[in-house]
């Protein structure tokens, strides 16, 4: 099986759509309606997917028939059906699978030991993405889709330092307002999963 861990935010949901659900909440208490299970409709919890990155990652599942693993910090928001319910209302062809677990569910002595009290968000997300590779055999071609840098070598001022926790099969979307529509980002993520 082939998968993406897919991040949102600075990958498919762009810099230019951040804030939208905030409208989107505004208008719902506007007209006077109500919350379902203490939380808003769906729509109204996230902010919409930019039209040419959702056109670039159908591409690439239509091309590989890749599934999604999403690791964005939008999985605490939702359920899998919801975030399924949310794609599909954005235009992705495929629901995700899955999501990545929690740091402190797979490990809470870890969690706060190494993570707890840190801003780690990059080591962390690594981690419970190696996590899912090790408990998934299944997985034969992969690649992690992120605007945070979780990298497994990153070179700067004449120098390279190689972090122990960094992904080898990870792709970087460092401009937020162009994310997984990047000119190069498409073949970077097709070399992982072909």
């Amino acid at each position: 099986m082939k998968v993406i861990f897919l991040d949102n935010d600075g990958v498919i949901c762009l810099a230019d759509n951040w804030g939208g659900r905030s409208k989107k909440k505004r208008k719902h208490i506007k007209k006077g309606l109500p919350l379902i299970d203490g939380n808003y409709p769906l729509d109204c919890r996230f902010d919409d997917f930019d039209k040419k990155a959702v056109k670039v990652l159908n591409e690439i599942i239509e091309l590989t028939d890749a599934e999604i693993i999403v690791s964005s910090d939008w999985r605490y928001h939702a359920t899998l059906e919801e975030l399924g319910d949310y794609y599909t209302s954005q235009g992705i062809i495929k629901r995700p699978i899955s999501c990545t677990p929690r740091t402190e569910d797979i490990d809470p002595e870890t969690w706060n030991k190494r993570f707890r009290f840190r801003a780690m968000i990059e080591e962390e997300r690594a981690f419970e993405i190696t996590h899912v590779l090790g408990q998934m055999p299944s997985i034969t071609h992969w690649v992690a889709v992120d605007d945070l840098n979780m990298g497994k070598v990153v070179k700067g001022h004449g120098y390279t330092v190689e972090y122990e926790w960094g992904l080898n099969n990870f792709v970087h979307t460092m401009l937020s307002r162009e994310g997984i529509k990047q000119s190069g980002i498409k073949d970077k993520i097709l070399k992982f999963l072909q």
